[in-house]
């Protein structure tokens, strides 16, 4: 198959889980203050039209081994890189561990997704909604599923893309992994719904390509937050 042809700057993705260590949350009140508006500073300076974009949110009390994610949508590694680099420089950041971390990129998909062209290439960007809660999980199918043949694999894809369409208020982005990453892909679904998202993953378990997904967990139920909001919540 020919790679697509690609009509607009491809996004590098990455979905940064961070915890705070249990001994920064013993210092006294006024130097985590100090350590917070800090690092909400740092995240502010990368935070650039152009060049990233970058969306916080708070996962304290949705999981017991993290409590914060960055979502950051740029065009190179580097700029990933200097801006991890930062973050750990920071004083609050020699408290902070990274359990899970995801990196992708954008890419048009193979398959016929939208019924014209125009919908087509806007599935090629990310372009985050703004959504109160984003939900994030990393997606890897099975090897068999690359060996059938391709409108097979459409036809499979057509059904999911039909049942996902049945639970409005939903909006999904996709991002590929492939050489970058342990995953195939990485699914970040933004939705102010959290009751209609739980339907409709469970209806995406009854399609025809369900048994081809190898693994699809750990998945992450994150809650929007503003960089000062969320730094504040971890403690």
């Amino acid at each position: 198959m020919n790679p697509p042809k690609e009509g607009h700057r491809r996004q590098f993705v990455s979905f940064s889980f961070y915890r705070v260590l249990p001994e920064w949350r013993r210092l006294p009140l006024e130097e985590r203050e100090e350590q917070r508006r800090e690092l909400a500073e740092t995240i502010h300076k990368w935070n650039v039209p152009d060049t990233m974009k970058v969306l916080t949110y708070s996962l304290v009390g949705m999981r017991g081994d993290t409590d914060m994610l960055l979502w950051r949508i740029c065009y190179s590694v580097s700029c990933l890189q200097e801006m991890s680099a930062d973050l750990l420089r920071s004083r609050l950041g020699g408290y902070l561990e990274m359990p899970y971390s995801y990196l992708g990129m954008t890419r048009r998909s193979e398959y016929l997704i939208g019924n014209t062209h125009r919908e087509q290439e806007l599935h090629g960007l990310v372009r985050p909604g703004g959504a109160k809660y984003l939900f994030v999980y990393p997606l890897m199918r099975t090897r068999t599923w690359y060996l059938l043949p391709f409108q097979d694999r459409q036809r499979m894809i057509s059904e999911v893309v039909h049942a996902g369409n049945e639970f409005p208020g939903m909006h999904l982005h996709v991002v590929y992994s492939f050489g970058l990453d342990d995953q195939d892909f990485v699914l970040a679904i933004e939705s102010d719904q959290p009751d209609v998202y739980v339907e409709r993953v469970l209806r995406l378990r009854e399609t025809e390509s369900s048994p081809h997904v190898l693994r699809d967990t750990p998945m992450f139920t994150c809650v929007q937050a503003s960089t000062e909001e969320m730094l504040e919540r971890i403690g």
